[in-house]
């Protein structure tokens, strides 16, 4: 063995454990990968093709990037078309489109965005540019939002004026109780994100768990990984059974990381938001408190999310619930590929269809 990762790559136990997983017998099922990196494991290893019959894998709202609405791209183009604004951002929200155009579009035309891998260089960048404002767009869930809340932090005891955040963050639990109370995504198990976890902890998937009676499993992202999910899901499923367990228990622990979550919670409340496909729920966004509101670029620009509606033709939405599948949408791979993507699941790296683009739908 090479590294760590080899034993979750071993390619004996996955043919072993694939075999084991095909002949197993349960009901017709749906299985939700909650998580933008499990959809992209699970088509890169082929995972469906070793289902048994009648089990699906669905993919879900897990990629921050596609649940992010139209609107908030048009806001954020508004702010870098501001002068003496820098824009910073993670590389995924560059080639979204918006109502008319891109960021990528705008950065061609001379606005001033920048690229970055942390909220924490952009508040560099602000004291750098004492003259300027520096918005950075903070979109992700609470794997990323710690970080967004630090960097806040950061320029408060830095004395740092000139830095603002857009947020866009949302929160796993609120939409994961909708898409289990809806009909329509008929969901009868869960995949649950590992890098979530990592900070949440697993308690609020037991609390769902025994409301709604769906078992779920915490994940990891290598094959053998996925595979002993699948299958304890399958158990439980076939045994009626709402139990939830913590597959990647080297990474995720029950009571999650609570210094990532003070320093979120010190910063951020919860907020009522909107997400791509799904619609408003109650308490799935993160705003800044009233002690951090003049770092609020919604706020200091009095800006609003504009359009919410999607481009003509687009999925995004039904794929986002898990209703639809990349390939049952007309303008998948023809009108709508990642050099020209019409929907934000083409853009993103965890995006379903762009998954499905590069790894096929199996």
């Amino acid at each position: 063995m090479n590294n760590h990762l080899d034993e979750f790559r071993d390619p004996l136990l996955a043919s072993e454990m694939a075999g084991k997983l095909k002949a197993f017998r349960c009901r017709p099922c749906n299985i939700m990968e909650v998580c933008g990196t499990h959809t992209v494991s699970i088509s890169r290893y082929g995972i469906r093709g070793m289902l048994p019959e009648g089990i699906r894998l669905v993919s879900g709202p897990g990629c921050p990037v596609c649940v992010t609405p139209v609107g908030y791209i048009d806001a954020a183009v508004q702010l870098a078309q501001i002068p003496d604004v820098i824009l910073t951002t993670f590389g995924d929200l560059m080639r979204v489109p918006g109502t008319s155009t891109a960021l990528l579009k705008e950065k061609a035309l001379g606005r001033d965005i920048r690229v970055v891998l942390s909220p924490l260089d952009s508040v560099k960048i602000a004291a750098e540019n004492p003259c300027k404002k520096v918005v950075f767009l903070s979109v992700g869930f609470e794997t990323t939002v710690p970080v967004s809340a630090l960097s806040v932090m950061n320029a408060e005891s830095s004395g740092i004026h000139n830095y603002y955040l857009l947020s866009a963050n949302k929160t796993m639990p609120a939409v994961l109780e909708t898409l289990a109370s809806d009909s329509e995504a008929n969901v009868d198990g869960y995949l649950y994100p590992g890098h979530v976890s990592a900070i949440t902890g697993t308690g609020f998937y037991e609390k769902l768990a025994d409301k709604l009676g769906t078992p779920g499993v915490v994940a990891g992202f290598e094959p053998l990984d996925i595979l002993y999910a699948v299958m304890k899901l399958l158990e439980f499923i076939s045994e009626g059974k709402a139990e939830v367990f913590n597959q990647y228990s080297r990474i995720v622990r029950k009571e999650g990381n609570a210094a990532a979550l003070e320093v979120m919670n010190s910063v951020f409340e919860p907020c009522r938001s909107y997400w791509r496909g799904i619609g408003e729920i109650e308490g799935s966004g993160l705003k800044l408190r009233e002690k951090y509101r003049h770092f609020d670029a919604w706020q200091q620009y009095g800006i609003s999310c504009g359009s919410l509606s999607e481009p003509a033709g687009c999925m995004c939405g039904p794929i986002l619930k898990g209703t639809k599948k990349p390939s049952d949408c007309a303008l998948f791979d023809k009108v709508c590929t990642p050099e020209n993507p019409v929907g934000a699941c083409m853009v993103s790296s965890e995006g379903t269809c762009a998954a499905y683009h590069k790894y096929g739908g199996i």
